[in-house]
């Protein structure tokens, strides 16, 4: 027809037009767009030429086949060649049916090409009456497009994967993950992470604008953002401050998140000084906390026998009842002149409370140096009228010595060990010697310094070195432990202590050794000179029985001075009660024993609340909360109810001697 090379230059423009742009490949069948091409023609508009229709042309065949499908991305819509203004109502229909098979596509590839040219621009037929001209599609390629045709595939396989990575990344990763970050980045709280900032921030820009969009123009939006962008914001997901913005946006705590990077990017055993809070964190649960009205609730004291109901009290010495004014205790028994059994009883706490409390006047408690991490505070809102922003229904909290009820436990997690597994050995001293932890396995290999941080034959690691190649430490500890005792040898593990470095006038040391839910504790007070040797425990293991302590240590029974009591002595209790969590015949997780003792006070810091007494309300907050409750400090009165804490998850004991109808001495076991 005439008019066709109207139709051609309006396809070259067209394509002049998209080139300056990326183009790329919609997935459509070259066979099903050869087919709406010859087929949209009107009725009479492409009549037979011999043998075929008229724009049946292998030339314009193969055009269409090879570049019919290619479009560019402007201004976030798709354009096609086949967009273009005609100004021929005939070839407007035929682009028309082309153009909306292309837009019902989506890309698939970036668009690259073998040749500098698409099509054939004319070619000439001898006739007997002269030679005939006939116009056929034909564009010419730009050259950064143009490939050999053997690499193409290759060259088609990173933007692919960049884009569905990208795609993933701005899904997947959330808005506040990435202000997290950036804000730790600006505030220099993020080690190295000044070197993550123009991706985070480019990142972060392209996620806003992603949001814009409908869900129709995301994978398009995906594919454009690719070109030219940096492949670290590209394939953001897949780098190291990738896997921070996933875990934060998966959930995983900021502080653990932040470890995990920063374990991937810093130095051995980088360990960050301060726990981690965003300005948008604190905001957030400070919201929370007024909405709630727990305000008031955040500032805590130590609790009173005042404070305490009759129904939440196991047992009232003669002072505690007198304070609480409770008449129900006036029909105990008591007896001025009693008995006297000097063996000591085993019994276990259910029964202790069951059957022994109820015909007893006073309790009183030997105070083991090994109680040391188990003394305990009782602790109350300053407010009494403040909201409970607790998992139980009361405003009662509790604090162990050392912030826990195992304190070198959390000394060894503060510095980075593990805490958990089969076996697990902790060792800790208060002076700046250089004490090493050995442990001999059964094989004769041996774990110690030299080989930190790397598996035993047996599976068992040394993972905390301290005033050694991990510098100087406040609370120095060091750490063997097994997590899988299945690849654990039998036979017999030998734990030692050496003084590599003498140079303090320190003494003594503390291990722990823990396996099956047992603690067993070890406070040794002999100094070790620069290199003595203490062997401090033969530890049995065996696939049919387990673990055992074959021999060790003694532990030192030297009384000292803690929180007001001397230890090795036997103190008067002045009440016993569950903790808070099981008041009131409303259980909520693990319940322990509180024995209050009469003149015990916290020498130290107590918490006002954990984490793992909040309630679901404030569990999203618990970063800020966490170190709300560490930074807010408690308060007095000096009759506080402290003591000893047991929880019932935790295997322990205590001595006590119990007054009534008779004395009795009774190991409590728990």
């Amino acid at each position: 027809m005439s008019n066709f090379k109207t139709f051609k230059t309006a396809v070259q423009k067209q394509f002049q037009k998209m080139q300056q742009h990326p183009l790329f490949r919609v997935g459509v069948d070259k066979d099903q767009l050869w087919a709406t091409y010859i087929n949209s023609f009107p009725a009479g508009s492409n009549p037979i030429f011999r043998e075929r229709a008229e724009h049946d042309c292998s030339c314009c065949k193969n055009f269409v086949r090879s570049v019919g499908d290619v479009v560019a991305v402007i201004d976030g819509k798709f354009v096609s060649l086949w967009d273009a203004e005609i100004g021929d109502d005939t070839y407007q229909i035929v682009t028309g049916a082309l153009a909306e098979l292309i837009h019902s596509a989506a890309i698939k590839d970036v668009f690259l090409h073998y040749e500098n040219h698409v099509g054939t621009d004319k070619n000439f037929e001898q006739l007997t009456n002269g030679v005939q001209t006939w116009e056929h599609f034909h564009v010419n390629v730009p050259a950064h497009i143009v490939k050999k045709k053997s690499d193409i595939s290759t060259f088609l396989a990173e933007p692919r994967e960049s884009k569905n990575v990208l795609l993933r990344s701005l899904t997947e990763i959330d808005d506040d993950a990435v202000s997290a970050v950036l804000e730790l980045i600006a505030q220099n709280s993020l080690y190295r992470g000044d070197e993550h900032k123009f991706a985070v921030e480019s990142f972060h820009t392209m996620k806003r604008n992603f949001a814009r969009l409908a869900d129709s123009e995301r994978d398009a939006f995906a594919w454009t953002a690719i070109i030219g962008a940096a492949g670290s914001v590209a394939r953001i997901r897949n780098t190291v401050i990738g896997t921070l913005l996933v875990d934060l946006s998966n959930g995983v705590d900021l502080e653990d998140a932040v470890k995990s990077f920063e374990s991937k990017v810093a130095p051995a055993n980088y360990k960050r000084p301060t726990a981690l809070v965003t300005k948008a964190m604190v905001e957030s649960a400070k919201k929370t906390v007024e909405e709630l009205g727990l305000t008031s609730a955040l500032k805590r004291r130590y609790a009173t026998v005042h404070d305490i109901t009759v129904n939440n009290i196991l047992f009232a010495n003669r002072s505690a009842r007198r304070a609480i004014n409770a008449d129900v205790f006036d029909n105990l028994a008591t007896n001025s002149s009693p008995k006297k059994l000097d063996r000591i009883e085993e019994i276990a706490i259910d029964k202790f409370i069951a059957d022994v409390l109820p015909r007893v006047d006073s309790v009183e408690i030997m105070v083991e140096n090994r109680h040391t991490p188990n003394l305990v505070s009782l602790i109350a809102p300053e407010d009494a009228t403040a909201g409970e922003m607790f998992k139980w229904s009361n405003r009662f909290s509790w604090s162990y010595n050392g912030e826990m009820a195992d304190s070198i436990k959390e000394r060894v997690k503060a510095a980075g060990g593990s805490v958990t597994g089969d076996l697990c050995c902790r060792l800790a001293w208060d002076y700046t010697d250089d004490l090493d932890f050995h442990m001999q396995e059964p094989d004769k290999a041996r774990i110690y310094y030299p080989n930190k941080r790397e598996l035993s034959p047996s599976g068992g690691m040394l993972d905390l070195d301290a005033n050694g190649g991990d510098g100087i430490r406040a609370e120095p500890a060091e750490n063997i432990f097994y997590a899988d005792r299945n690849r654990m040898k039998e036979g017999v593990y030998i734990l030692a202590v050496n003084n590599y470095n003498r140079r303090s006038a320190g003494r003594g040391f503390i291990v722990e050794i823990e396996f099956d839910g047992q603690v067993f504790r070890i406070e040794h007070d002999k100094v070790l000179k620069t290199g003595d040797t203490s062997i401090v425990a033969k530890i049995q293991y065996s696939r049919k029985t387990g673990f055992s302590i074959l021999e060790s240590l003694p532990s030192s029974q030297t009384s000292r001075q803690v929180w007001g009591l001397t230890t090795q002595t036997f103190r008067p209790v002045n009440l016993l009660m569950l903790s808070p969590n099981h008041w009131d015949n409303r259980p909520v997780g693990n319940k322990h024993y509180f024995f209050m003792i009469d003149g015990c006070v916290n020498e130290g810091n107590a918490r006002g609340f954990f984490n793992e007494f909040l309630k679901d309300d404030l569990t999203k907050h618990r970063k800020v909360l966490e170190i709300v409750g560490s930074r807010m400090a408690v308060e007095g009165p000096a009759e506080q109810l402290s003591g000893l804490g047991f929880s019932s998850t935790m295997r322990n004991s205590v001595v006590c001697q119990v007054k009534g109808s008779f004395t009795r001495v009774l190991k409590v076991n728990f």
